[in-house]
Order: structure tokens, then C-alpha cells, then sequence
């Protein structure tokens, strides 16, 4: 199994210090990673042609890409951020945020936001810096950019929010931090006129004009005898279909929260890092193990699950269309029914490792890889 959990020490993240990573090996650490599933020949049942491409430097942070219409903003380990028309792949601007990222990016069409290795929160407009402001910790999450503000979560709870135009912070709060956290995106959206996030295991939604909370639902609760073991952080993408939100906590379960009452309609057992995807019939997820798992929305229930894909490290899903789409450690993107997960189609990019889940931009399927490649597909 080999899996690799990163953890950030509290006391380092509240004394401004430099981040100290733990790395925890599971019980079978000392032996060899499994190969990957060896892959058949693939039959294109589902059509899919690449529309462009596009190029950044390397990817080596949790990128999270954003889209506003039929714009898209990605980015850069070192800085660098750039949007574009998905239609064309064209560069509507490229700019830079000063200094190496660790979160991003986020973006209503207009502004976009980053947070770099500094702490520091900025914003650009047009591929210009517009503003910068120092944060209380490192951030792994993309910042949200909605109703002109921008939203942020630290790693040390802080949930903050600033002017999209000045940069002046408007408001924060902050929760009691577990002793260790994860070094990996966490929960941030909007849902109607709630900003959700996760703390801990909990869905939480918040007044997005001061901050107070309005529910809190938990997906996981804490087990285990130490700090590891009890890590139930929320992470990755989330599937919302109108008010029901359905998120992962960290190798322990998925779940799914009624955000106008704030109440859980449903939790499952799960083991995985990534986030979900998901459409009216089923929310789709990854496991660690490779497997692509659907899940009814309805009550939780399994709908299937696909092997075929065992120990290609895949990404979080993307559902459009007819077909769920993940890509993999080798830099191939794989479209699987969603109906059943059988293969549907599989294309190959630049080699390199798949660096983040993948969007739909207008009609445009985009992934980025490790190297830098940003490709616009456009499936049936």
C-alpha cells in the first residue's frame, strides 16, 4: 500500500515558523508498491478529440484549477498563473504572483487568487498583481472568489475573508485546530447564500458576511488512539447537486449534507485522499487502491465499482456527460461510463503525472499535468 500521509505540526503553523512535514508509512510500508493494472487495448466506444494545448512550468503543488464560463485560470509552482479561453486554448493573460505557490487557484472571471509560500494571500486582475495580504498560516486550499470578496482557509482553522478590490480584510474566525493537519486541499464553496468548509470530519456552513456559523454536519468523527489515526481532515473537490453537498474525509468515509437544514443524510465508509464528483444518480469517487467507486446519492448505497484502474494513483473525478473522467500517474485520462464505470475511452497527454482533478470549461474536458501541459479535450 505505501501511502503517504503528510501532516503539519500546529504549534509551527501558529508560531509562523516553517512548516515541519511528518511522513507516516502504513503497516505495509516496508513492502514494494503494487504495478499498476496493466491496461487492455483501448476501444474508443466514446469519441474524444483533443480541441488544444497549452504550456505552464511544472506543476508540483496541489493545483486546483477554477472556471468562470468559458474561462479558465491555472497556475504554476513557480508563480506563475495564466487564463484562458477554453474554447481556443488561447492566453487571455499570463502573469505572476511574486513567489512559489503552495494554493490556487480561485477566480470569479475577473479577480484570481493564490496564496504563495510566503503565506501571502494575492490577488491579480488582467495578469497584474492587484493586492497582497500576509495570512496567519500556510494554506493548501484554493482561495474562493465570489460576490466580489475573496475567501480563504488557513491551515490552522482560520477562516477569513477580504475585499476583492482593496485587499482590506473584512472578517475572520478561527476554529480550534487538531494537532496535526494535512497538507492537502481542503473545503471551501459556495452554496446558495452559505460559504461551506470543512473542519475536522464537519461540514460547516458559515454567514459569508461575518463569519458566524449557521450548521455544522459532521461526514467523520475522530477514532484512533493517536493524532494520525484520528485525522478525518475534508478534502478535495465536492459534488453538489441543488442543496445536497456530498464531500470525503480523509481515508475514513464519504458522505452527504442537507446544507439547508445542515443535517447528514448519509456517511459510508471510504479510503481514499481525493475528492468527488458526482451527478443526480451517483457520486463518484477514487480510492487509494485505484478502484473507481459510484455511490447512489439518494441514500449511499453502492452503485458499482470499476478495478480496472488498480494502483494507477488517480486523481478526483470529474462526471460530464455520459462518462466519469480521471487521470493517472502516467499522464493518461480515462473516460468511464457512469453508468457502470466500463471504459469508454482513454487519452494520452505529455507522460507525466495528471496534476490536478480534472474541469469542464464550456464543452472543454481540461487536465494539467506535473510538466506543465494544459489539454482541451472535447469528448462526444
Amino acid at each position: 500500500m505505501n501511502l503517504k500521509r503528510l501532516v503539519s505540526l500546529k504549534h509551527a503553523l501558529r508560531a509562523g515558523a516553517a512548516i515541519v512535514a511528518i511522513t507516516v508509512l502504513a503497516a505495509c510500508s516496508g513492502t514494494e508498491k503494487p504495478k499498476p493494472a496493466e491496461l487492455p487495448a483501448n476501444v474508443a466506444v466514446l469519441g474524444v478529440r483533443q480541441a488544444w494545448t497549452a504550456k505552464l512550468p511544472a506543476v508540483t503543488f496541489p493545483l486546483q484549477t477554477d472556471v468562470s464560463g468559458d474561462m479558465l485560470v491555472v497556475a504554476s509552482a513557480d508563480g506563475t498563473v495564466v487564463m484562458l479561453d477554453s474554447r481556443s486554448g488561447k492566453e487571455a493573460w499570463r502573469g505572476n504572483a511574486g513567489a512559489p505557490l503552495t494554493a490556487g487557484v480561485g477566480s470569479d472571471g475577473t479577480i484570481v487568487a493564490v496564496v504563495t509560500r510566503n503565506n501571502e494571500l494575492v490577488a491579480l486582475e488582467n495578469g497584474k498583481v492587484l493586492w497582497k495580504q500576509r495570512l496567519s498560516a500556510e494554506s493548501y486550499t484554493a482561495p474562493l472568489v465570489a460576490g466580489r470578496r475573496v475567501f480563504v482557509q488557513a491551515a490552522d482553522r482560520t477562516t477569513s475573508a477580504w475585499d476583492g478590490q482593496t485587499g482590506r480584510r473584512l472578517w475572520s474566525q478561527q476554529r480550534t485546530a487538531e494537532n496535526l493537519v494535512l497538507k492537502k486541499p481542503g473545503v471551501l464553496v459556495a452554496v446558495g447564500d452559505t460559504l461551506v468548509t470543512g473542519v475536522g470530519g464537519r461540514l460547516v456552513g458559515l454567514n459569508p458576511n461575518n463569519g458566524s456559523s449557521r450548521w455544522e454536519s459532521p461526514i467523520a468523527a475522530p477514532r484512533g488512539t493517536n493524532d494520525v489515526e484520528r485525522l478525518v481532515d475534508l478534502t478535495g473537490t465536492v459534488s453538489r447537486v441543488g442543496d445536497t453537498v456530498c464531500a470525503r474525509a480523509y481515508y475514513a468515509s464519504v458522505g452527504c449534507v442537507d446544507s439547508q437544514r445542515g443535517t447528514l443524510i448519509w456517511s459510508k465508509p471510504a479510503s481514499g485522499a481525493e475528492g468527488l464528483s458526482g451527478d443526480d444518480r451517483f457520486v463518484y469517487g477514487t480510492e487509494s487502491n485505484g478502484n473507481v467507486m459510484a455511490w447512489r446519492r439518494a441514500d449511499g448505497e453502492r452503485g458499482w465499482v470499476s478495478e480496472r484502474l488498480k494502483y494507477r494513483d488517480l486523481t478526483a473525478p470529474l462526471s460530464v456527460g455520459r462518462s466519469v473522467v480521471v487521470g493517472d500517474s502516467t499522464g493518461l485520462v480515462h473516460f468511464l461510463s457512469r453508468e457502470d464505470g466500463s471504459p469508454l475511452n482513454r487519452v494520452t497527454t505529455d507522460g507525466s503525472a495528471i496534476a490536478a482533478t480534472p474541469v469542464l470549461a464550456g464543452n472543454t474536458v481540461v487536465v494539467v499535468t506535473r510538466n506543465g501541459g494544459v489539454y482541451g479535450y472535447r469528448p462526444e
